[in-house]
């Protein structure tokens, strides 16, 4: 009788797969590096800013939109307040952009000295 056995080695590619998920499992927390730590804080700047320029000019859209609405379906009852309605959110999407530069720079100025040590402590 012969004796048939199966073995079976992964790839490469493979063993480094497995190793990752291992080490996620085994390894504690990495400390984040300088590096990381300031690209994090390079985009932790735009993101307030973003996030509320998104809402105001969403929400003015929206209306703008129920003006416009007003004006076209509410009959000549709804016609001024429509225009007016309308104005408004005109003004709030105008408002948008101003809004994010100011928030935008007031994060830059309240980041700015970590920013500048980390890249500092980076370029040495």
């Amino acid at each position: 009788m012969s004796q048939e056995t199966f073995n079976y080695t992964y790839s490469a590619s493979q063993q480094e797969e497995i190793k990752k998920i291992r080490d996620k499992y085994t390894e504690p927390e990495k400390q984040e590096d300088k590096m990381e730590q300031l690209r994090r804080l390079d985009k932790s700047v735009t993101k307030p800013g973003t996030v509320i320029s998104l809402i105001v000019g969403i929400v003015s859209v929206l209306v703008m939109g129920t003006g416009m609405s007003m004006c076209m379906v509410g009959g000549s009852d709804f016609f001024v307040p429509g225009i007016i309605i309308g104005v408004v959110g005109i003004f709030g999407i105008i408002a948008a952009y101003p809004i994010y530069n100011v928030v935008t720079k007031k994060q830059r100025e309240k980041l700015a000295p970590e920013i500048i040590r980390l890249s500092d402590e980076l370029m040495k």
